[in-house]
């Protein structure tokens, strides 16, 4: 009874803290857009640019209570501001639970709760490449950083975690993500070259160097697969279906985010089936 008790206390914690986190993300979607800083001044209407109260901003519940519009100029709130609080909350606990399954039971040490910290980082900026490549067809830089030195300090710590563990020093992990986002960064960087920018933008090399930190070898593989695999699907519908052209741009980031964020949760099991299909 306890255990459950506090199972449930640890869930709903984590999506509280989530949704905060995708409330500001939210703010730093939009700034990115409009080319200024999240870290300054308070959030406003992106319509009225009236600013915020913190009635406005509480995660979901403000939505919710406003009827999706907005406080002072009634204009309509995008329904891409709940939707990112709920997804970055249940992707915070969904970290959680697959990383560090013993936090729901108490069961947890400083360095579980840093690699988890790094994990939400890593989420986060995901969350806003695939939120801004989807809109606006762009790939914010300061995301991508951000991304990369979370998925590094990452490294770091399952590196001491290991030797702390295991009494012994593994390079590889900390040597086998970095040639992997090396390489899937190069792959993409000759996409980029061979066609001119036309069948892939920069943006998608500069984010193959966090996709390959994050996943390592062989996750950035089927990350990359499965990418290109619901890529070409959705964009071979799209054209059968007069919805676009075959010289059509269509945004590539979100695919590598869903691929990046499929791999991420569940290549063990993925690749493990993959192979027991050879034998």
């Amino acid at each position: 009874m306890i255990s459950d008790t506090l199972f449930w206390y640890v869930f709903t914690s984590i999506f509280i803290v989530g949704a905060v986190f995708g409330s500001f993300l939210n703010c730093v979607i939009w700034r990115a857009y409009a080319n200024e800083s999240a870290a300054h001044g308070r959030s406003y209407c992106p319509k009225c640019r009236h600013k915020l109260s913190w009635k406005d901003l509480v995660p979901l519940f403000s939505y919710l209570g406003l009827a999706g519009k907005c406080r002072y100029c009634k204009k309509p709130i995008s329904a891409q501001y709940p939707i990112v609080e709920a997804v970055t909350g249940i992707a915070f606990v969904a970290a959680a639970y697959v990383f560090f399954p013993g936090m729901f039971y108490g069961n947890f040490s400083f360095l579980n709760l840093a690699e988890l910290f790094s994990y939400w980082v890593v989420i986060s900026a995901l969350i806003v490449i695939f939120v801004a490549d989807l809109k606006w067809y762009f790939i914010p830089d300061g995301a991508v950083v951000t991304g990369l030195i979370a998925a590094l300090a990452l490294r770091v710590l399952q590196f001491f975690q290991s030797a702390y563990t295991f009494h012994e020093f593994d390079a590889s992990i900390i040597t086998n993500p970095l040639l992997s986002s090396v390489l899937a960064a190069s792959f993409f960087l000759a996409i980029f070259l061979v066609s001119r920018g036309t069948w892939m933008g920069f943006g998608d090399v500069k984010y193959a160097l966090l996709m390959g930190l994050a996943l390592g070898f062989p996750g950035v593989l089927l990350g990359l697969f499965l990418a290109f695999f619901f890529g070409a699907i959705l964009g071979l519908s799209l054209v059968a279906g007069q919805k676009k052209k075959m010289s059509s741009q269509i945004p590539f980031g979100p695919f590598l985010v869903g691929g990046t964020a499929v791999a991420l949760f569940f290549s063990d099991p993925i690749i493990g089936w993959y192979l027991s299909l050879s034998y």
